[in-house]
């Protein structure tokens, strides 16, 4: 009995040692599912039974959500940031030219406008309504014609711009003080037809249009444009008031120099607004101040003519007048600041601007002197508006690296 008791003792602890290895095995199980992801691929007592080895794949360390942010990489700064950022405003990228300014077109002009308004003033004192009518003629006529062409071309107004006031003004006041309204008027429909727009409007024109349509007067009526009449002040008014005659004409076919006061304050023979000198200066200067006229033009035309003028009055000074003299007489003052220095027919070099005004200087001395008019202003100016391609063309800056061809 004893022996039997023994017996079923120990066979209750294999059973109970065998229950305990299989919950084990069934717990080791279920957790290496939950860590591979995975089922089971038996019992390990079947698979032994069978007599095949199964390779059980490695279980996968996946990690937790904190062991991701541990081993992700850190993010490196932007470079950008590093870049100018400007506070308040944004950077704008534009084309050339980049010169800020506050001038414009219309204002340039009604500007050189005003700059003429003394000189405007000096000829209506000088020679009355005549020059009032003729002055206020020459401009309507040139608005009229201004906005004919508009109509014509089928473009946008531009009498707004000024420039064809300026025309008109500048034909005025190179016109004799009795020289007719309707044939002003004639020559200022000229100059605006053929002298502007022929070419293509305000900016694309070659000649001054205000010379060019004086030339077309000189040529057509060259009578009219050589009578001349004196001033109305006192030193004048018991000569005759048609037969008159210019300080440079008195000096070129009678040899009759002119004071120089009276050459500064205006009361000589002449065309209404080269006169006074001292109003034509006043205005001239103004411009020079505003930059709304390059300097180098005007100063290489009276320098040119100054030191040409005075050399040959050393030489012969009975023969050939001073250089003040030519200076302050017939129209040099008013072509160079107010003719010579227009920006669409001047070149815009610096250079250029020094060889036309020079040359300009030079080619009036030779028609003033050895010529058959006692003028040439006019011509001087318009002949070098002909060089000006050519100057700008050899006078253009070298670009930095460029090969000359």
């Amino acid at each position: 009995m004893q022996e039997e008791n023994s017996e079923e003792k120990s066979t209750e602890k294999r059973n109970q040692a065998s229950s305990e290895s299989a919950a084990n095995s069934s717990a080791k199980e279920a957790k290496d599912e939950m860590n591979t992801g995975e089922k089971p691929q038996g019992d390990s007592a079947e698979q032994e039974s069978s007599g095949k080895s199964v390779k059980t794949p490695s279980p996968v360390k996946t990690g937790t959500g904190s062991d991701k942010e541990k081993a992700a990489p850190a993010k490196k700064p932007d470079p950008r940031s590093k870049l100018y950022k400007p506070e308040g405003h944004l950077l704008r990228i534009t084309s050339s030219p980049h010169l800020a300014t506050t001038a414009s077109v219309t204002k340039i002009m009604w500007t050189v406008s005003a700059a003429l308004l003394p000189a405007t003033v000096a000829a209506i004192i000088f020679f009355g309504y005549t020059a009032l009518y003729m002055i206020v003629a020459c401009i309507l006529t040139a608005v009229v014609t201004e906005i004919a062409m508009n109509i014509l071309k089928g473009e946008n107004f531009t009498i707004g711009d000024g420039s064809v006031v300026i025309t008109g003004l500048l034909l005025a006041l190179t016109l004799p003080p009795s020289f007719s309204v309707w044939l002003g008027m004639l020559g200022v429909f000229f100059a605006v037809v053929f002298g502007k727009h022929i070419f293509g409007g305000l900016g694309s024109n070659i000649f001054n249009p205000a010379l060019l349509g004086r030339a077309f007067l000189q040529a057509s009526f060259p009578v009219a444009m050589t009578t001349w009449s004196w001033p109305h002040t006192d030193k004048f008014n018991a000569l005759d008031g048609v037969t008159a005659a210019t300080p440079l004409g008195l000096f070129k076919f009678e040899r009759t120099a002119t004071e120089l006061v009276d050459l500064l304050v205006g009361n000589v023979g002449g065309s209404l607004g080269e006169t006074s000198a001292l109003a034509i200066l006043s205005g001239g200067i103004f411009l020079l101040i505003m930059k709304y006229a390059d300097w180098r033009i005007p100063v290489g035309f009276l320098s040119s003519v100054f030191v040409l003028g005075g050399l040959f009055h050393l030489f012969s000074p009975a023969e050939y007048p001073s250089a003040l003299f030519h200076l302050l007489s017939g129209g040099l003052l008013l072509g160079a600041f107010f003719m010579a220095t227009d920006m669409v027919t001047s070149p815009v070099t610096p250079l250029g601007s020094w060889i036309f005004g020079t040359g300009a200087g030079i080619i009036l001395i030779v028609i003033r002197l050895f010529g058959g008019l006692p003028e040439g202003v006019m011509y001087s100016i318009l002949i070098m508006n002909a060089a000006t391609p050519l100057i700008n063309r050899h006078t253009r800056p070298k670009v930095f690296g460029e090969v000359r061809a």
